[in-house]
This record gives C-alpha cells, structure tokens and sequence, in this order.
C-alpha cells in the first residue's frame, strides 16, 4: 500500500514507521531539522515493542512532493490543519482518501473546506509517543491502537486494505461502523486528561489522587460529554465517569502531550481542547465553567512560552 504520511511527530512517526518495516511504500512529510535528520539517516523509532528505522529518502519537505498515494494520513498538530488542507487540495494528492489522526473532533471540519466530504475517513489513535530528537520518535508504553472507519460506501475498501496494512505492521487496529462516536470517546478522555495534568502541571497519579484535582478531571470530562450529547452524539449519560475509571488504571507517571508542551514552552493544542468544548457549548447553550477556567489559565501558554512582562 502507498501511503502517505503527512507530519512526522510521535504519531505519524510511529505508526508511519511501523508500516515501512511491513513493507508498505511510506512516505513521510516533515520539516525543519527532524526533516534533514530523517533525510540523513532514516527515522528511527524507538519502541517498549521493538524499535524500528525507516530508510533514508523517505521523506519530502512538501505535500506538493508526494507523487501520489493510495491514503494520506495527516497527523500534524492542529493548528496546521488549514495549511495541509489547502497543500492537499492544490495537489497531486486532491481526491485521495484522507484519515486523520489528529485530537479534537473539528479536524474533519477543517480539511472538509478544502477536501471532498467523500474523501474524508474517520479515525482516532490511542499512543503516547513524542520526537525524542530530530530523526527520532519515542513510544512509550506498548499501547498502539488505531480505530477508523468509512463515512461513505465509496471508502469501505480502502478503509479494508489499510485494515490489512496495520494488520501486518503489527498495529492494533480496527474498524468502526460508528467511527465519529469513537472520535467523541477519545475526545472526552483527551480533554480531560490534558486539561488536568497540564493545569495542575503534574501527572495522572498526582490529579487523580487528590480529592479536588480528581473532581476537576471528572467535571472536564462531564461537561465534554454534555457537548457531546447536545451535538447528538449518543455518549451515555455516565459515560465521564467511566473514563474516569479508566484513568485509574493508567500509569502513574502518564502525563499528556499538552503538558510536555507547555513543560518545554511548546505551542499548546489548547483551542481546540478545553477552548474547543468552550466554543461548541457556548454555540449549543450548554455550560461549560471547568472547561472555561482551564482555557483561561492556560491562554498565555497557548503560542509557547510568553515573555515576561
């Protein structure tokens, strides 16, 4: 399978790589110093499951670069999504079936300006994995799910076949016939989860073993779902308080990607997290305080690291 990979991070790094050593004809999009490092000498990841590295040449600086591909999976921060949007759309790639992997549950909104609806599966991933340095991706843990699915007949079989390809990278993976409720699942638990560690700017041991930290995450969460529910999507009423448990069995160390980016003065994906909630309560009248607080303790990190005043 040609696929292409557009962003070269912990996600896309990882499952990207995980796919070339199957044997699939993977091709990166990257750029910077990660770009000359995977150019050099291949990505190398590093993996609990064994590591892997790709080989050298497969990587392009542009979307403009790909000579075609069978699926683009984009995979870059948030904010990007707009730019590979309109690169994707003014290419040879125009057309081709797209997933993204990326967080939040307005990715598929953005590219859908560009792209055609139809072309637009739907996915989420479940890994925690980041770039080490240039060139090299860190998984951590042994957790590597994917979960996608069609939104249109036309895209069943290409949907099939990448089923396959993870299949034989030894990727979990699976396909969802209701693939926009999963995308709302994982998004309950990535609001929560973020928006805790990163406020309270310790890991899921520390927030969830605490009596009022803990009602944070478990308020986050609740007022996510209530966005979820008023949005029509058919989350059970109880459903935070299952993610809730959940997060007590994570490890205790387990922090987010949120939190090691505002831990390194790194943009932050926080509009489209807690300040994503925010915009889609304010839009559907359903309050949304915890979520709100978050955004506003948070909103100086949002570009990176502000200067002192």
């Amino acid at each position: 399978m040609r696929i292409a990979i557009v962003g070269a991070g912990g996600v896309g790094g990882y499952f990207g790589a995980r796919l070339a050593a199957a044997g699939h004809e993977v091709t990166f999009v990257a750029r910077g110093r990660h770009l000359e490092a995977v150019r050099r000498s291949g990505l190398l990841v590093r993996s609990p499951l064994g590591d892997v590295r790709t080989s050298p040449g497969s990587v392009v600086e542009s979307v403009a670069d790909v000579d075609g591909a069978d699926l683009v999976v984009v995979a870059v921060k948030l904010w990007d999504t707009e730019d590979v949007a309109r690169q994707l759309g003014a290419s040879k790639l125009a057309g081709t079936p797209v997933l993204s992997l990326q967080n939040g549950v307005q990715k598929d909104t953005v590219l859908a300006r560009r792209l055609p609806a139809e072309s637009l599966l739907g996915g989420a991933c479940f890994i925690s994995a980041f770039i080490e340095e240039p060139g090299v991706v860190r998984h951590n843990g042994t957790l590597q799910r994917m979960v996608f699915g069609a939104r249109h007949p036309s895209q069943e079989p290409v949907a099939r076949q990448f089923l396959q390809a993870c299949t034989e990278a030894g990727i979990d993976a699976e396909i969802s016939e209701d693939v926009d409720r999963v995308i709302w699942e994982k998004y309950v638990f990535l609001v929560g989860h973020s928006a805790a560690t990163t406020a309270v700017r310790r890991p899921i041991g520390v927030v969830r073993s605490h009596e009022r930290t803990r009602a944070l995450l478990r308020d986050v969460m609740a007022e996510t779902v209530a966005v979820a529910r008023a949005s029509g999507v058919a989350l059970a009423e109880d459903f935070a308080e299952r993610q809730l448990a959940f997060c007590d069995t994570l490890p205790a160390d387990m922090t987010s990607s949120m939190h090691n980016d505002l831990e390194h003065g790194h943009r932050l994906e926080l509009p489209w997290l807690s300040g994503g909630v925010v915009g889609l309560a304010d839009e559907l009248g359903v309050p949304a305080p915890r979520n709100r607080t978050v955004a506003d303790i948070l909103s100086p990190y949002v570009d990176g690291a502000p200067a002192d005043a």
